[in-house]
């Protein structure tokens, strides 16, 4: 006869089994949290700073059931074609050269990656980087190579310098004193994460970069798990500020293996946003960075360094601006 001790065991083994199957379970289907006003919290569309009108392109193809990766390129070129948008795409301001170079990536619900650099005369780079992605077996071209690349798969080349931008410019030129300003005109690199109705996780990131930046400066928004990162089992983040910031810390990624260890979304990114403060704490307190993250379940997260940062939501119907936390006060 089997001795009590063998007996709880045995169960303890077929429990810790049991336990692991539904667990496994648990991945596919809704948790009892993910029901919002009798809905799932999936679909959703998260993007830096106040781009309603890029989560609402995103929202038009999530809503009708399409792919997460195609939201998100729809909503990254909805600011990159905005010329009022003076850090992304076409009236972006130029480097200290007076020069306008753009960078980009995207990533899908696999692990598939593209991304450009330094990228001159194309309006949408966010799409170039997704044809790197789809058509090439590199992740990163840069400069005249993903010109020539953009070239060949049919981009037109345009003058993507506005009259503002070039105003600007002239302008800097007078003192070419090169300052970070914080939260300048409430908006900056965008940032867009999606997770659709088959819970397919995609993101996208583009820039002008830095204002008058020093050429050939490349900061974190092209860099897969820097600017942004997608991981189809936990959930994807991206980034928004000062790039040199985010590329010596990797935020993006960060927020997602935070996630992977069960944090919720917001504190995986308030653990990226403390990691700067951490290891940088001068310049932290001098520059903004901010970053979004939404889980597979279509929970979502925001945090800055500084006061000042925004980020628009779409999700259950509602296209909405929300005031994120900061770590530091004004």
């Amino acid at each position: 006869m089997p001795s009590r001790r063998l007996f709880l065991k045995n169960t303890l083994l077929a429990g810790t089994g049991m336990l692991a199957g539904i667990e496994l379970w648990r991945q596919w289907l809704p948790f009892p949290d993910d029901v919002v006003g009798g809905s799932t919290r999936w679909p959703a569309v998260i993007a830096t700073w106040d781009n309603r009108k890029a989560t609402a392109a995103a929202w038009q193809i999530l809503s009708a059931g399409g792919r997460a990766l195609d939201a998100v390129e729809a909503g990254a070129r909805v600011a990159e074609a905005d010329p009022n948008d003076t850090s992304v795409g076409y009236g972006g301001l130029p480097d200290r050269d007076g020069n306008v170079t753009l960078d980009a990536c995207i990533m899908d619900e696999f692990g598939n990656a593209g991304s450009v650099t330094y990228l001159q005369h194309i309006k949408h780079p966010v799409s170039v980087a997704r044809r790197v992605m789809e058509k090439t077996p590199h992740v990163i071209l840069s400069g005249d190579g993903a010109l020539e690349f953009a070239l060949s798969e049919g981009f037109p080349k345009e003058n993507l310098l506005t009259e503002e931008a070039r105003r600007a410019w002239e302008a800097w030129k007078v003192k070419s004193e090169y300052r970070p300003v914080i939260n300048s005109e409430r908006h900056d690199t965008i940032g867009i994460v999606a997770v659709d109705a088959q819970r397919r996780l995609s993101g996208a990131c583009s820039t002008s970069g830095m204002a008058f930046k020093m050429r050939g400066r490349v900061g974190d928004s092209p860099i897969i798990g820097a600017g942004m990162f997608v991981d189809n089992e936990v959930g994807a983040a991206a980034a928004t500020g000062l790039g040199e910031l985010v590329l010596k810390t990797l935020g993006s990624f960060l927020i997602v293996e935070e996630m992977r260890r069960g944090k919720h979304p917001q504190k995986a990114v308030e653990k990226a946003i403390r990691r700067i403060a951490q290891k940088y704490p001068q310049q932290a307190r001098e520059n903004q960075v901010g970053f979004v993250a939404l889980d597979r379940r279509g929970r979502h997260g925001a945090f800055s360094l500084q006061p000042g940062f925004n980020y628009a939501l779409f999700q259950a119907e509602q296209n909405l601006v929300f005031e994120a936390a900061s770590l530091f006060a004004r």
